[in-house]
């Protein structure tokens, strides 16, 4: 028997080592970041050490919190590792470059120095740098729409091509304060950008992350949902830098509107997990003859808190092994759910589904495994269904994927 790679399946990729595209995408991320870096090292001094530092500690505080807008069904690491070093590499170079051409050569000559940096900042940077943030998401779109199940999936990619430029754009703006003003101006610059707006460039790509993630999951719209996505972002950057320009009065304008927003993606991402919710209880329960879910695994699945008491469950009757194995059928089971949401909207080609209903089956026959080896203790039935039935008790009659 051929072995089967859990991650493979519910990543809906061939096993074995990254694509070649994944690899070069990420060398050539590196290596602008590293030529990014290497322009503020060089002009910088001291200061880049303090930004640098500074800009860099938040991040992985800021990365956990994004995570926890889809905890029922998480992203790829390699597709996130590859959005964050997209926008921290190639988003940030390219902008870098082409902010600065085109204030040379096109705003300041035409507006003046004053009205041209205004003009650069308010209209000129938001289309640039949205653009090509928004790049990696529609690569995305185009290559891999299968794995954007919703809205919290585009949410979260454009938090981690934000989170990466947002990183490196403020070790530029924290080592010039340092250099120009020393602690004082570093403090008030690193409390607007570090404390206050830290997820500033996050928020504005969500808009093109909502797009996307509209596109990959409907018919219609896969032109206009991404392009409206794109011009919010834009529009909410604009804003965002254009209010520097009237003083803590109109940043405190704009801040509440980005506050707004921000609670208004929150309250998406939580209709949404009801949503998926409920396609759990309501598609889950079809698949009740081939002896891999019951209603009791089903209320298991319906939340957080009971998902992590059956991993710990797991854990304490099978060690690690039967750990990763409840996990595996819990994300099975969840991408199970969203492949009926595909093809209840028309999005799933009828092949494709066949395969991967196939596939997501017999990756939960293959953790159920795991607990039909336990110690007796274990048969026992798990804190869900002590008296049964439940997938991980031996079935009376096994089905077509009872083992």
């Amino acid at each position: 028997m051929a072995r089967v790679d859990p991650k493979a399946v519910l990543e809906g990729r061939i096993p074995g080592r990254p694509p070649v595209a994944l690899i070069a995408g990420l060398t050539v991320s590196g290596f602008c970041a590293v030529v990014a870096l290497g322009i503020d090292a060089l002009y910088g001094g001291a200061g880049f050490w303090v930004g640098a530092l500074l800009a860099i500690i938040p991040i992985p505080l800021l990365i956990a919190l994004a995570l926890m807008l889809d905890r029922l069904e998480p992203e790829p690491p390699r597709a996130l590792v590859f959005s964050f070093m997209w926008g921290a590499g190639v988003a940030v170079l390219g902008a870098l470059v082409l902010n600065t051409l085109g204030l040379l050569y096109v705003t300041v000559p035409i507006f003046g120095e004053q009205k041209g940096h205004f003009v650069s900042a308010t209209f000129g940077a938001p289309l640039i740098e949205e653009s090509l943030k928004g790049a990696v998401l529609f690569g995305l779109l185009w290559f891999r729409r299968n794995e954007i199940d919703g809205f919290a999936d585009g949410l979260i990619y454009a938090a981690m091509v934000g989170l990466g430029f947002a990183m490196m754009e403020n070790i530029t703006y924290y080592m010039r304060a340092f250099d120009d003003g020393g602690a004082q101006q570093l403090t008030s610059v690193f409390v607007l950008r570090g404390l206050i707006a830290p997820l500033s460039h996050p928020l504005f790509t969500a808009m093109t992350g909502l797009g996307v993630a509209y596109a990959a999951t409907h018919r219609r719209g896969q032109v206009l949902a991404p392009v409206l996505g794109l011009l919010g972002a834009m529009l909410l950057h604009g804003l965002w830098n254009g209010a520097t320009t009237f003083g803590l009065g109109g940043l405190g304008v704009v801040y509440v509107l980005d506050f707004c927003v921000l609670v208004a993606l929150i309250v998406i991402v939580a209709v949404e997990r009801r949503n998926t919710v409920r396609r759990i209880e309501a598609y889950l329960p079809m698949y009740a003859g081939t002896g891999l879910v019951t209603p009791q695994d089903v209320r298991m699945l319906r939340s957080i808190p009971s998902r992590r008491a059956a991993r710990r469950w797991a854990r304490s009757v099978g060690g690690a092994p039967a750990g990763r194995a409840m996990v595996d059928y819990q994300l099975a089971a969840t991408e199970l759910a969203l492949l009926h949401k595909r093809a209840d909207r028309g999005v799933a080609e009828p092949h494709w589904f066949a395969a991967r209903r196939e596939a997501l089956l017999g990756l939960m026959a293959l953790a159920r495994q795991a607990f039909l080896r336990t110690p007796p203790q274990a048969r026992q039935g798990p804190p869900w269904a002590p008296d049964g039935p439940s997938g991980f008790l031996p079935p009376q009659a096994p089905g077509p994927y009872g083992v």
